[in-house]
């Protein structure tokens, strides 16, 4: 290798800490404030690096390289303090909160619990005027459109069957046509929107803190499930 070649290489350090580790009082980590602390943390101790794992919505197993998407981003880890700053949420919505242990996720109970303080958060979207964050949801949709509207309908689908494999469909909907998959769309229309307004929640929250590693100079190192669906 040239001198010239050498000069443009930089080591670089990190840690590798997936965002269900950070802790809080919501069963699960999170993309709220632990998150950002976390960051504040790599740039004090001279790291560069952060690798995430996957960040889809995990599968049975809850193993982040099983996921229902390539493109999704997982939903247990959608801040609410951040929902609370955004006004989807109140203080007295986690007025029966269970105790969680902070050492441990307990997925099946989190899931429940977490999932019913989204569907909250999307309740208050649903009656808001149209406003900047009705008009940011409508662009995070036209934007992801190449797979957000089917793994939309998919999940929706999933969840109208109890949660059991795709395979375990009827073949009708497990390979549906466009007139079958449009014939769900209206049976289900409420529902997929929620997993479209959660998708846009993840989002929302990921981007930020992406932005808010780089300003401290923090690379986030990527990684991609390998059992999807």
């Amino acid at each position: 290798m040239s001198n010239e070649s050498t000069k443009k290489v930089m080591r670089k350090s990190g840690i590798l800490l997936h965002p269900t580790s950070f802790p809080n009082k919501y069963g699960i980590g999170d993309l709220g404030p632990s998150s950002y602390i976390f960051i504040d943390f790599l740039e004090k101790s001279g790291q560069k690096l952060w690798q995430v794992l996957p960040l889809g919505p995990t599968g049975y197993g809850d193993s982040p390289y099983q996921a229902f998407s390539s493109f999704a981003g997982q939903p247990l880890i959608i801040s609410p303090e951040k929902l609370i700053e955004e006004g989807l949420l109140f203080e007295d919505d986690f007025a029966n909160m269970p105790e969680w242990d902070p050492l441990k996720i307990d997925f099946g109970p989190t899931i429940n619990y977490k999932f019913s303080i989204l569907r909250k958060a999307f309740t208050r979207f649903q009656a808001l005027e149209y406003g900047s964050l009705k008009a940011a949801f409508e662009k995070f949709c036209e934007k992801e459109a190449s797979w957000l509207l089917d793994y939309a309908l998919f999940m929706a689908i999933k969840d109208a069957h109890g949660g059991v494999i795709w395979t375990s469909w009827d073949q009708e909907i497990a390979f549906p046509t466009q007139a079958v998959k449009q014939k769900w769309l209206d049976q289900l229309k409420d529902h997929v929107m929620f997993y479209e307004f959660i998708q846009f929640l993840f989002y929302s929250q990921w981007n930020a803190l992406k932005d808010y590693a780089h300003t401290k100079g923090i690379q986030v190192v990527g990684d991609i499930p390998i059992f999807v669906a």
